[in-house]
């Protein structure tokens, strides 16, 4: 099995692995057909977006993947360099699962992060992954309210 960092040459595979995780999260079926502009938007952002993608591959093909996406806001006292990042699309292929495939791609991300001095890692996490994330060092957050626009 290959650990690396997902390139612009993987976006087929990067994106029949985000259908499947996205299918198997909002448990829908797997025939199921995603808007155009969701599948696009995401295939945009993959290529253009301000993120990085670790990815575990066998056979040719992607079967765990992880992502982080950086994003800039005003500098704070407790940030003072205003840079943090959202861990996201965390995702093993049922045969592969509680190998510390997870981990190690999450890890890949870690240390991408602190390579370009992000002060905080956010995520949001499934009970599943809640160990994964705990045994990593994240804890939970009671600092965070949201407003949902759409």
């Amino acid at each position: 099995m290959e650990y690396r960092m997902a390139v612009k040459e993987d976006i087929e595979l990067l994106m029949e692995v985000r259908l499947e995780m996205l299918r198997i999260v909002n448990e829908l079926p797997d025939d199921f057909a995603f808007s155009d502009e969701l599948t696009e938007n995401s295939r945009q952002y993959f290529l253009q977006g301000n993120q990085s993608t670790s990815i575990a591959v066998e056979n040719k093909k992607i079967i765990a993947c992880a992502s982080i996406s950086y994003i800039e806001v005003m500098p704070t006292f407790s940030h003072p360099t205003g840079k943090r990042a959202h861990l996201m699309n965390v995702y093993t292929n049922a045969g592969y699962r509680r190998q510390g495939i997870s981990c190690s791609l999450v890890q890949m991300l870690i240390d991408d992060a602190k390579k370009k001095h992000i002060t905080e890692i956010s995520l949001d996490a499934t009970d599943s992954g809640r160990p994964l994330y705990t045994s990593l060092g994240f804890s939970d957050s009671d600092e965070c309210m949201t407003l949902k626009l759409f």
